[in-house]
């Protein structure tokens, strides 16, 4: 497994490959649906610098206040292609090099990495528990009172964070895409050794 410095650089980016597993260490800050809707919508964001900190981690956090500050009680990843809607947009606004969250996302987003030398990495079959973890420090949080600490973006600084796996790679290839398309060739073969028709239609169910 690679583990790769943060901010990445969009040479590191291109180099990685789809599927490649890698871990990352260095800072990074989060935020889910209110940090895509205020930003692309509303130009609010956090005053962040976006060069030094470029990677974008989907989460809604649990977190726990503590004599010296916050620590993490979980971290576990939300699921970014419900953030397809805003992704292209973000990630060009802000030049972010690196996504970090769970599932996949759309076209436009891949195309905008493609764009701007990034990648999504997208997590493997760990907890957020194991991820705390590997949370080294909080160095700060932005609009806490006004959002809540699941939706307010949070700094974290992180070591060998993961592992993760390149979902969409800087050449604008998206893994689950591939998948489903390989998937699709192979189930006509196995429907074929069947016995199942080619315009067989399976029963749709109604949950109404």
């Amino acid at each position: 497994m690679k583990n790769v410095a943060l901010p990445m650089s969009e040479k590191t980016a291109r180099k990685l490959a789809l599927g490649e597993i890698v871990s990352v260490s260095g800072l990074l800050f989060t935020g889910r649906s209110r940090f895509h809707i205020r930003a692309v919508e509303e130009g609010i964001y956090p005053p962040i610098d976006y060069e030094r900190i470029n990677c974008f981690f989907h989460v809604g956090p649990v977190m726990r206040k503590t004599d010296g500050g916050w620590e993490v009680v979980s971290c576990e990843p939300t699921s970014s292609i419900r953030f397809e809607r805003y992704g292209a947009d973000v990630v060009e606004k802000f030049r972010l090099r690196t996504l970090i969250g769970k599932t996949t996302m759309g076209p436009r987003t891949a195309a905008a990495l493609k764009k701007e030398g990034g990648v999504y990495l997208s997590k493997i079959g760990l907890s957020g528990n194991i991820l705390r973890g590997r949370i080294r420090k909080v160095h700060g949080v932005h609009f806490l009172d006004e959002l809540g600490s699941a939706e307010a973006t949070w700094i974290y600084e992180v070591e060998e964070f993961g592992p993760f796996f390149v979902a969409i790679a800087a050449d604008g290839r998206n893994y689950f895409e591939e998948l489903a398309a390989d998937a699709a060739v192979a189930m006509a073969d196995v429907e074929k050794q069947l016995g199942i028709a080619p315009d067989y239609a399976f029963t749709e169910v109604n949950a109404g």
